[in-house]
């Protein structure tokens, strides 16, 4: 299939869609095409794809595109009614560098590959190229895109199809087919639609997924990974290619109107805006019961989207471990990032946690009066008013035996240590000590610590730092450091905030994530494993490092008034009280692809420099922050 998703849903074969009767609201989703022999077509609905009526064009005829979504296997795209396309997630083959993409009225993505077709006709792409995905250069007349694993597609206007990219098992072998209405790309296969309602299918064949020779009245084509689908006139779905999880038991299933194929699992979208589904459901992908107004599906890998009539998109299925399902929290004052989970604090002292629970360190639902979270890679630390400390989570190296720790008035989780920082400006640590990170008996009038994955930092009350622990990347080689009113610290890289906003890095900069320079204005510091995140007082967020996962997809943020940094993943706290999250798995349900996207206008209200002061503790999974302040800190006992 497409496959290429996992941050979300699936390329719909070409992102596709397309499909017999749809709403009005979803007609145009596929560019302009030959219309299907009359016979066909008079079976179908006035508004369907592939009506003459219809006769395609992706833009709306306003000079805007209709919105669609299409995912790879680490990344995703959304495709905007202004041509513009949007997008997250990894990009270790440059298969998100597309920011000079315009008149977009079509999108597909494949594992590591993103394309796009322009009005003109034209073809772009970027990712990975090393098989020749890429060279589309010289395409022109191109009507509709599909994305498989790593082969590209492309439908001419006068029927005719092209293919670059791997071709090992044939793939590509489309050069001979003519009078074609729609193509899809599968993992090793590639399937084309007639304008005769006929199909054909080029490429691996081991599941029997090119056994299309006598399918008729086909309306529209999906692949999943090994399977190949098909919609005919009268709404009725028809399959063939790998059964091993019911993804091709679609016999009985009516008012189809579009299909989506993931590796193992079959989405159907009926005409009246619902979706069922069928196959592999051990991430909850086929868990679309609920769904309403949906206009256009796409699956992949073990993940489903939805996009619907409202611009609004949908999606379940494979999050990897949650920690970015924060879409409904409210009245959340901190946030915390470990390597795959996320802690919220609430006004009321009570903590909300989402992502992986392998080890208990979402287990906070008890925990009562507490005054801040700090998340470390696999456990969780939480301090109570009583200066007491609580943890959850792994303690193989006993970074949770905290119980005995009294008057804290701060908190820090690294990656397998706990750091408590006392009213008198001392310091307590628990857990790992095999690079020395625990030896922070000696230190006074601390204000702030922060737990890296090795290391562990000290502000003192003076505005200079003190630091322990594992120093290969000179990540504690902080002693020359001055003026300093907040510190972070990521795996092996130390960032500290000067009083003047400007920040201060030293360590591994393998992934950039010390090239913080130039910031100035900041207000807040956030450090994980690879990447540093800053907040600004107009509550605008800037980041550093890695993009891998779509962690530094935080360009749109506003109204942010603080952040923290997980090994994958960033939060953000906004001013209402709701969460922002990127990483991993983005939460594309706060995605709007159903009109121009504006940029924000500065609200006036950004986050008082000065006025946060607070003990506002977070820490990135291996990184961590605890005091939040624009001012010289005060000593310890003031």
């Amino acid at each position: 299939m497409n496959k290429s998703k996992m941050l979300l849903l699936a390329l719909l074969a070409g992102l596709l869609l397309g499909g017999p009767a749809i709403p009005a609201s979803a007609a145009g989703f596929l560019p302009a095409r030959p219309p299907l022999d009359d016979s066909i077509a008079a079976n179908r609905p006035a508004q369907g794809y592939y009506s003459t009526a219809a006769a395609m064009s992706l833009a709306t005829g306003e000079g805007k595109a209709k919105p669609m979504v299409a995912a790879g296997s680490l990344h995703v795209l959304g495709l905007r009614s202004d041509g513009v396309v949007v997008h997250a997630g990894d990009n270790c083959c440059g298969q998100r560098n597309i920011f000079g993409w315009s008149d977009i009225i079509h999108i597909a993505a494949g594992d590591k590959l993103s394309v796009g077709l322009k009005s003109d006709g034209s073809v772009v792409a970027a990712g990975r190229g090393n098989l020749g995905e890429l060279d589309v250069g010289d395409w022109e007349d191109i009507v509709q895109v599909a994305a498989g694993h790593t082969h590209t597609v492309g439908l001419r206007s006068d029927g005719t199809v092209v293919a670059v990219g791997d071709n090992s098992a044939g793939q590509c072998e489309v050069s001979a087919w003519t009078d074609m209405v729609q193509v899809a790309a599968g993992e090793l296969h590639t399937v084309g639609l007639r304008s005769d309602g006929t199909v054909v299918a080029a490429g691996d064949n081991r599941y029997g997924q090119c056994d299309v020779g006598g399918w008729t009245d086909i309306v529209q084509v999906d692949t999943g990974e090994y399977h190949t689908l098909g919609v005919k006139a009268n709404g009725t779905v028809v399959a063939v290619g790998d059964n091993s999880h019911g993804q091709c038991s679609v016999d009985g299933w009516t008012g189809i109107i579009q299909v989506a194929g993931g590796w193992f699992h079959t989405l159907g979208l009926k005409s009246d805006g619902t979706v069922v589904a069928v196959g592999e459901n051990t991430y909850g992908q086929c868990d679309v019961a609920g769904w309403r107004d949906i206009v256009h599906i796409s699956a992949f890998h073990r993940q489903t989207m939805g996009l619907r009539a409202d611009g609004a998109v949908v999606v379940v299925g494979n999050n990897y471990h949650g920690q970015n399902d924060v879409g409904e929290w409210s009245g959340v004052t901190a946030v915390a990032g470990g390597q795959m989970h996320t802690l919220g604090l609430k006004t009321d002292g009570t903590v909300v946690a989402t992502g992986s629970n392998v080890h208990g360190q979402t287990d906070v639902g008890d925990w009562q009066s507490i005054l801040e979270v700090s998340a470390g890679r696999l456990h969780s630390v939480g301090l109570r008013s009583d200066g007491a400390v609580v943890a959850a989570g792994g303690n193989h190296s006993g970074q949770c035996d905290v119980a005995g720790w009294s008057e804290i008035v701060g908190v820090s989780a690294g990656d397998s240590h706990s750091v408590g920082l006392r009213s008198d400006g001392t310091v307590v640590a628990a857990g790992d000590n095999e690079s020395g990170q625990c030896d922070v008996e000696g230190w006074t009038n601390i204000v702030q610590v922060a737990a890296g994955r090795l290391h562990t930092v000290g502000l003192r009350s003076d505005g200079t730092l003190v630091a322990v622990g594992d120093n290969d990347r000179g990540q504690c080689n902080v002693a020359d450091w001055s003026d300093i009113i907040e510190v972070a610290a990521g795996d092996f890289h130390t960032v500290g905030l000067r009083s003047d906003g400007t920040v201060l890095g030293r360590g591994h900069n393998f992934e950039a994530q010390i090239m913080v320079s130039d910031w100035t204005d900041i207000v807040q510091l956030a450090a994980a494993r690879k990447h540093t995140v800053g907040l600004r007082p107009d509550g605008t967020v800037i980041t550093a490092g890695s993009t891998e996962w779509g962690r530094r997809d935080v360009g749109d943020w506003t109204d942010i008034v603080q952040v923290a940094a997980g090994e994958y993943h960033t939060a953000g706290v906004r001013r209402d009280g709701t969460v922002a999250a990127a990483g991993i798995d983005v939460e594309l349900a706060g995605w709007n692809l159903g009109a121009t996207v504006l940029e924000p206008e500065p609200s006036g209200n950004g986050v008082p420099v000065g006025v946060i002061v607070a003990v506002v503790v977070v820490v990135g999974g291996a990184a961590a922050f605890l005091l939040l302040r624009k001012r010289r800190p005060r000593s310890a006992g003031g």
